[in-house]
Parts: structure tokens; C-alpha cells; sequence
């Protein structure tokens, strides 16, 4: 891996951890931070959609926020414009990204990734930690896919 590809997984690192400190929630860090690396020109009225997905939607605990926001970006680079496209190609691509969130951290849901209260300074850190190594892992499989040159 060279230095720009290492810089650039960085960087989505940093920049969807800075939004989670930053008090936005794991969805829209993800959103944001990926908007702000990748210049992507998604209007920043965008990031109320992914308002009620933290906390594995609403704090009901289900599927995590920040995976729930990759799928969104992944849907940026190859989901579908019109109904008459084929959809195998995005749902694989996603399919593929959930397996590799399941495998790096053992499961995708919000509850069961971080068990401690919502609020508490654990909670925040846990979801801070999974934030940043979430997209880092996105911008390795969009770097691994060909959909983001490094």
C-alpha cells in the first residue's frame, strides 16, 4: 500500500471521527466525513436522512448507524438510476461490505457492537472507536473495489 492510499484510509478515518466528536451521530459522520475526503458534492441537507440511524435506529439498537451509512455511500458509487438497472451489482457490492463489517467486528448490530447505556462516556467512545475503523474499512474496500483511486 502506498503512502497517498495509506493517507487517504487516514484521512476518512479522521474526518468521520472529528464529525463524531463533533457531536454528529456515527450515520452522519460517515456521510459527512466521506463528503468532505471524497468530494463528493452531496448537498449537506443530505445529512438529515441519516439523522435517525444512530444508535442502530432511533437507539432501538438494530443495525449500527455507521454501517447503515456505508451502504449509502457505497449506493453513491453504484446503485441504481433508474428501475429498468440491474440491482446485482450493488446489492453484491453491499453484501460484500456487510461481510467485511461483520468480520471485522464481530457483528452488526448497534446493541450488540456496544452494550453500554446511550450517554455514557463508554457508550461515546465505543461509538467513536467503531466511526473511525468503520470508515476506514469503507475507504480500504472502495480503494479495493476500484470505486476511489488512491
Amino acid at each position: 500500500m502506498d503512502l497517498l492510499t495509506r493517507d487517504l484510509i487516514t484521512e476518512a478515518r479522521n474526518a468521520a471521527g472529528g464529525y463524531y466528536r463533533a457531536n454528529y451521530n456515527c450515520a452522519e459522520s460517515i456521510i459527512l466525513g466521506f463528503n468532505q475526503v471524497l468530494d463528493l458534492k452531496i448537498d449537506p441537507e443530505v445529512v438529515k436522512m441519516f439523522s435517525g440511524y444512530g444508535g442502530g435506529l432511533g437507539h432501538a439498537g438494530c443495525m449500527c448507524g455507521a454501517l447503515s451509512a456505508s451502504i449509502a455511500i457505497l449506493g453513491y458509487f453504484r446503485g441504481r438510476k433508474t428501475s429498468e438497472e440491474k440491482r446485482d451489482v450493488i446489492y453484491d457490492l453491499v453484501n460484500r461490505f456487510h461481510d467485511c463489517f461483520e468480520e471485522e467486528f464481530g457483528a452488526t448490530c448497534c446493541r450488540v457492537l456496544n452494550s453500554y447505556p446511550f450517554g455514557t462516556p463508554e457508550h461515546g467512545r465505543t461509538c467513536l472507536k467503531i466511526t473511525g475503523n468503520t470508515a476506514k474499512k469503507l475507504m480500504q474496500f472502495l480503494l479495493a473495489e476500484g470505486l476511489v483511486d488512491g
